[in-house]
């Protein structure tokens, strides 16, 4: 357990997290399916008539509810396989199907990129042993599973997340909502900054309140990409934060005429008399081109200024969350010293720049 009153070394607390994090299960975001004697028995495009199977339906909704996402990956006609799965009443349930003739590794590789996750994030679902050893063989981290094996996957801790929050139901409403306002900005002809002007975006930032923390400990646990140091805590721990004197926990929501994105940041704040440092910054990565990360800093840094402090902020790279070591750059950040893996960022608050107009910045608490 940390000592978040007084606090520990830099370098120890990202060893232990590093530690935590090789013990973890693996977490599973996305399901990718086949169709053909998967979804349904039978060859669509062989058979006369294909039937649905109906504890595969039973997953989809399970998964569903519990926050996790579906897509396809089918060597078959797209826009029947499509037709035919509007028909059984389950097309809704799959973002960004892949319904080609290329290899099934190559759309399980597609739908990553389109969700924003890594692939160690995925499982894949095939009756074909071929299909699913040379994804296996190109992606060695995707969960692969037999479609005849599933009577145990809602049980299998991969599927099974510690808390389900109302994000984690509004998932894939959430996503859907993304691919139409990507389907816009893909047809918008002016600057980028005119089109987010469209979105008539709100964000809010606001202290982390009790009924806030089973979604700040998913986020920690979810975000990899936009994520500052990777730390990652428990219900608990961020329960004795929220209440703690030296610390300020921070959580952020986005919307817009879309609706919501829902509770999308995490930001911790150590606060000792002369200086204060983030702990911890992350958005989610669905909202890595709305520009909020800057928007969170510069708030930061703001709060910082009128305390009279130095701030500072750690960071730790990995594979995966080099935007937010350039965005901590161009906030102005530079390294001053580092601690193993761990470096240590100054501000000298040169560049504290306001929100920008396409924004409406709400601050509460």
């Amino acid at each position: 357990m940390i000592d978040l009153e007084k606090g520990e070394p830099a370098e120890s607390h990202a060893a232990a997290v590093h530690a935590a994090k090789k013990k973890e299960k693996q977490s599973i975001k996305c399901v990718v399916w086949d169709l053909d004697n998967t979804v349904w028995d039978g060859i669509l495009l062989e058979d006369r008539e294909v039937t649905l199977r109906p504890h595969v339906v039973h997953i989809l909704k399970t998964l569903d509810e519990r926050g996790i996402l579906h897509s396809i990956a089918s060597r078959n006609d797209h826009g029947v396989a499509m037709a035919k799965l509007k028909e059984f009443g389950i097309d809704e349930y799959f973002l960004y199907p892949q319904i080609n003739w290329n290899s099934k590794a190559a759309s399980v590789t597609q739908i990553a990129k389109d969700i924003n996750i890594g692939l160690d994030a995925v499982a894949f679902v095939d009756d074909q042993p071929f299909e699913r050893e040379e994804v296996a063989f190109t992606h060695r981290q995707v969960l692969c599973l037999d479609s005849a094996l599933l009577d145990d996957l809602l049980d299998r801790p991969e599927f099974n997340p510690r808390f389900i929050t109302e994000d984690s139901r509004l998932r894939r409403r959430m996503y859907q909502a993304d691919i139409e306002r990507n389907r816009e900005e893909a047809d918008y002809t002016g600057p980028k900054e005119e089109f987010l002007a469209t979105l008539d975006m709100i964000f809010t930032i606001a202290p982390c309140r009790e009924e806030d923390l089973k979604r700040a400990e998913e986020l920690t646990v979810r975000t990899n990409q936009l994520n500052t140091t990777g730390y990652t805590y428990s219900y608990e721990e961020l329960d004795t934060l929220r209440q703690s004197p030296r610390h300020k926990l921070l959580i952020s929501s986005l919307e817009d005429r879309h609706g919501s994105y829902g509770k999308i940041g995490l930001t911790l704040i150590e606060m000792d008399p002369d200086v204060w440092t983030v702990k911890l910054l992350l958005m989610s990565c669905r909202v890595m081109s709305k520009g909020v990360g800057m928007i969170m800093i510069h708030h930061v840094l703001r709060m910082a200024k009128e305390a009279g402090v130095k701030l500072r902020a750690e960071f730790v790279s990995n594979d995966r969350n080099r935007q937010m070591l350039i965005t901590y750059r161009f906030a102005g950040f530079k390294e001053v010293e580092r601690h193993g893996e761990v470096a240590l960022m100054e501000n000298d608050y040169s560049a504290i720049q306001p929100p920008p107009p396409y924004v409406d910045l709400r601050i509460l608490g």
